[in-house]
């Protein structure tokens, strides 16, 4: 997979769209009552609370221009390429990895889109 690199400016602006996504999407399924999800977040972290108490936590890492993904299944770094983040490892998209992983630990389909 090609990395390109991206200023500092374009990292962060697409990171924080990212970061602002799963926001709105989770915020959306909590108000239409989909799931009891409780979202919080601080700086470059957003961690997303399950009913069970199980956590999924999506943070920046600016000095790597990385977004990482802590599930309880694992952890998964992403990195922006051709306007998308993929995973480091295997290529899978961002959102669809995301999308995976809180299905099951939310115990239903849920869905993410891409910002």
């Amino acid at each position: 997979m090609s990395t390109p690199t991206l200023h500092d400016t374009e990292y962060q602006a697409a990171a924080e769209r990212l970061l602002a996504a799963i926001e709105r999407q989770c915020d959306d399924w909590l108000q239409q009552g989909v799931i009891d999800i409780d979202t919080s977040r601080a700086g470059g972290l957003v961690e997303l609370e399950f009913p069970g108490g199980s956590k999924i936590v999506v943070n920046k890492q600016p000095p790597l221009h990385e977004i990482w993904l802590a599930a309880r299944n694992g952890g998964f770094h992403f990195k922006y390429v051709d306007g998308a983040w993929r995973d480091t490892r295997d290529g899978a998209e961002f959102f669809a990895r995301l999308s995976e992983e809180a299905s099951r630990q939310g115990g239903k389909a849920l869905s993410f889109l891409a910002a």
